[in-house]
């Protein structure tokens, strides 16, 4: 299957830079899997599509203020870090460094300071290098102090509100960006669900910067994923093995939920269970949905992987057919724009 399969005109000013001030006040356009017929809500109204029984999955990863201005002890030279992943308790990180060509290993970076300080133990490709931190106290309190909000690459706005690129029922930190479906929900928006007889569960899925890198080959069964970190409790698998007994619909909200279910269902014979570990599923039309049902998702950038997952779950024709119509409509597109729910 081609790349340019999944291409679309999408004019640049639809490129939301701002949240709204309400979360739930985003357009939602509902598209049928299997018919392709579409309709246009506000998300608002997303329960008048949810049934009792159904169970709404949400990515509970809570977003770093990842992005470090620090200088080189030996030069005063400038440097921007950018932190991908924990690799050990003691702090050691992958990180992307601007200019990544002045740092090798040796290089000691300090940040607010001296409060923090780094020592490059290696060198990657495009720009990774892996860092060793040194501080006192707890590392999340201190990157809370001195880090920025690592905002997407086409979101030109300084966000006034951190937390406004940050979900409601974020807990677990560890994610290099936010899995943007859910910031359309608020906890009164949360209550209501559940007053109306839906579950709602909570999974796991740091969100790695993969997620941003343009997918370069032509042919995409030969594109490899990064791998992120997922977590499944025992309540969430035990909730959602329920729910499919029953015959309730599971839908995820965001691909990095759907992603992380899929990646356990496929383990385990379309069953859940409880763990931990590392997924670099690529989901892409002939894929065989093993967890979900449906999935909550926002409007996402022409021939990347996300539109790839989305095109599985409801068709490439279905979904690109829906991309034209919200170009029309004016939907605002990517992390603070509007929503789609696929049922």
């Amino acid at each position: 299957m081609k790349l340019d399969s999944f291409d679309f005109e999408l004019p640049e000013e639809l490129i939301a830079q701002v949240p709204l001030e309400n979360r739930t006040s985003s357009r939602l356009m509902i598209l049928n899997k299997k018919t392709g017929e579409i309709l246009h809500e506000s998300f608002n109204h997303i329960l008048d599509y949810l049934q009792e029984g159904d169970c709404i999955v949400l990515n509970d990863t809570k977003v770093l203020p990842a992005r470090l201005f620090g200088i080189k002890v030996d030069t005063g030279a400038k440097v921007e870090i950018l932190l991908l992943k924990q690799l050990n308790e003691d702090a050691s990180w992958e990180t992307l460094v601007k200019p990544a060509k002045r740092i090798k290993i040796g290089t000691k970076i300090s940040f607010g300071n001296g409060e923090l300080t780094a020592v490059c133990t290696k060198e990657m490709d495009h720009g990774g290098r892996v860092f060793e931190f040194h501080y006192e106290g707890i590392f999340y309190e201190v990157l809370d102090r001195l880090g920025k909000m690592p905002l997407p690459p086409y979101i030109k706005t300084q966000l006034e509100d951190q937390d406004r690129y940050q979900t409601v029922y974020a807990k677990e930190p560890g994610s290099a960006a936010a899995p943007t479906a859910g910031l359309h929900f608020t906890e009164e928006l949360l209550h209501e669900i559940e007053s109306k007889g839906i579950h709602i569960a909570y999974i796991t899925l740091h969100v790695g910067l993969g997620t941003f890198r343009p997918v370069n080959v032509e042919d995409i069964e030969t594109h490899e994923m990064h791998s992120e970190f997922y977590r499944m409790t025992e309540d969430t698998a035990v909730l959602l093995n329920e729910v499919k007994h029953r015959g309730g619909r599971i839908i995820s909200v965001g691909t990095t939920s759907t992603r992380t279910l899929e990646t356990i269902a496929s383990q385990n014979d379309g069953q859940f269970r409880s763990g931990s570990g590392w997924t670099d599923i690529f989901i892409y039309p002939g894929y065989e949905f093993k967890a979900i049902n449906g999935m909550i998702t926002n409007f996402h950038l022409p021939k990347s992987t996300l539109i790839m997952l989305v095109s599985a779950l409801a068709g490439r024709e279905h979904v690109l057919q829906a991309y034209n119509e919200a170009v029309q409509q004016r939907y605002r597109f990517f992390s603070f724009g509007d929503a789609m729910l696929i049922i």
